[in-house]
């Protein structure tokens, strides 16, 4: 990946094609929960710098100069309810991963008729109670003006939704396939990136995932994945620490017939 941009902005007809290739992705039941919001140039990009990194992390950062340089930010959403909603579906819902509540009859069954409730019996109805004589009127007291009530106080606005989705049926997925998803859209976005002949880099969801989203108006329910900067490569690439990590071989990684 290139962590080091020239600036140089992206022709738009490879990034419609890098963009595109977002649509060829794997997704989970096609439920395509995925959504992209492309920042272009650097009045765009910094929302994502302001709202994502610190004053401290930009200062110490060696990487810095070279990022921000990146002309396009594609930030990448997905959205849990979308896959709840999906795997509710008939075609879907033995899944038990939908939204809880009665599963509806098979279509073949027969409708059971209920049996009518038996009639009340009849109350006999009730003594009248004796007369009571009227007690003479009282005169009334003149009336007192009342006091205008007090102003009712101006109710609090609504809260805002929460983007982040409570709901029980997100916690009983034993693999959070909206995540899964956003993966496969941002690796299919990163190859194209390569076929193009542009430079591109991966950013991860570290901080600042609720004011990035409000600034963008993103509606609630969806989720911050990461961002993925594109752009001609630059030249100060400062080397990754991780590099001196050894790759694996594929002995270590594949296992066959068992572990």
């Amino acid at each position: 990946m290139v962590r080091s941009f020239s600036g140089a902005p992206v022709p738009e007809d490879v990034l419609t094609q890098v963009l595109a290739s977002a649509l060829r992705a794997p997704s989970a039941g096609s439920t395509d929960g995925s959504a992209l919001v492309v920042l272009r140039g650097p009045q765009q990009t910094k929302l994502l710098w302001e709202t994502t990194t610190t004053e401290p992390w930009r200062r110490r950062a060696r990487r810095w100069p070279g990022l921000s340089r990146a002309p396009v930010a594609v930030v990448v959403l997905t959205n849990p309810l979308s896959y709840i909603d999906r795997y509710s579906e008939p075609d879907k819902e033995a899944s038990g991963l939908g939204w809880p509540g009665e599963a509806p009859p098979p279509p073949d069954a027969p409708a059971t008729p209920e049996a009518p409730p038996p009639p009340e019996p009849l109350a006999p109805p009730p003594p009248e109670p004796p007369a009571t004589p009227e007690a003479p009127a009282t005169p009334e007291a003149p009336a007192t003006p009342e006091a205008p009530p007090p102003p009712e106080p101006l109710a609090p606005p609504p809260p805002r939704p929460s983007r982040v989705p409570s709901a029980d049926p997100a916690n009983s997925w034993p693999v959070p396939y909206w995540f899964v998803d956003a993966g496969h859209v941002v690796m299919s976005i990163l190859l194209a990136a390569v076929d193009n002949g542009l430079g591109a880099c991966f950013l991860g969801n570290f901080r600042g995932e609720e004011p990035l989203l409000d600034r963008l108006g993103t509606p609630p329910g969806w989720r911050y994945v990461g961002s993925v900067l594109l752009g001609e490569a630059g030249g100060d690439d400062p080397p990754s620490s991780s590099l001196s990590r050894p790759r694996r071989d594929l002995a270590s990684m594949v296992h066959y017939g068992r572990w």
